[in-house]
């Protein structure tokens, strides 16, 4: 039995994760942690989420102290609180997961020199739709070469509080090093004015925020005559949940290093 630690626990994705983790075979929900603020601290996280009984997991504040309980911490919160209990992560030597996005390029450099201590998945969307379409833009880009424009469009819920996605980003990326680019001389995020013609090496980013979409990714090759679009929609976070709950059972035992999706589903070829 994998004893899951779920850092964001009444968050959308905590929930969800936490649910899906009570009617998974071979895991078990051993600790929530919630901000320090949070109405709901020293509740018990099975009635406070409506799952019809108590869990015996009180929500807390402080990660140090229920740490040792678990296996596997798993982290959907945000950059500065995802950092910090990374810090706990390795001096407990504890696997983590890790689905936070918003990250700066600095705050990225200190999670992968910490992350390379422990056993660590770190994606930035943990479906396995998403990864696949990951695989599918790198080929599409390798094959279709320079002459076609890459144009990447995000969707997500009102609440989302970083743009563009931490998946958009990544599509961009991928892209970006399939056509021997690097992504920050060459990202354009969304255009106003008198932008002047496209380059052919840019690739644009844009983000849409509205009612309750829970992901839309969208990653369009524009050719003369002709455009291909790949395009990625999730329905609900349980596709997510998931995905955590399998990166959780993935990451115990392996050896300490940064690890992603595509090692967690088998896709790395």
């Amino acid at each position: 039995m994998i004893k899951l630690i779920i850092s964001g626990a009444c968050g959308k994705m905590g929930q969800r994760i936490i649910t899906n983790a009570v009617h998974t075979m071979s895991v078990k929900v051993v600790g929530a942690v919630e901000h320090p603020h949070h109405p709901q601290l020293g509740q018990d996280i099975g009635l406070v989420l409506g799952l019809g009984n108590a869990l015996n997991v009180r929500i807390t504040d402080t990660l140090d102290k229920i740490i040792h309980a678990g296996d596997v911490l798993i982290e959907f919160t945000n950059p500065e609180t995802t950092l910090d209990h990374l810090g706990v992560a390795v001096y407990a030597k504890k696997p983590m997961v890790i689905g936070t996005t918003g990250f700066s390029t600095t705050q990225l450099n200190e999670l992968r020199n910490l992350g390379q201590q422990i056993p660590c998945v770190f994606s930035p969307n943990m479906s396995l739709g998403v990864n696949l379409l990951f695989k599918l833009v790198e080929q599409t880009a390798k094959t279709l070469g320079a002459e076609f424009d890459i144009e990447i469009v995000e969707s997500h819920h009102r609440g989302k509080k970083d743009a563009p996605s931490g998946t958009a980003n990544k599509l961009a990326d991928i892209a970006a090093q399939a056509l021997g680019r690097t992504l920050s001389e060459v990202a354009v995020f969304g255009r106003k004015g008198i932008t002047g013609e496209r380059t052919k090496e840019e690739i644009g980013i844009h983000a849409v925020r509205g009612g309750d979409m829970v992901g839309e990714h969208t990653v369009y090759f524009c050719g003369i005559g002709e455009r291909i679009e790949l395009t990625h929609r999730a329905s609900s976070r349980d596709t997510f949940a998931l995905g955590a709950i399998r990166a959780a059972k993935f990451i115990v035992d392996k050896p300490a290093g940064i690890y992603d999706m595509l090692d967690v589903l088998g896709l790395r070829k």
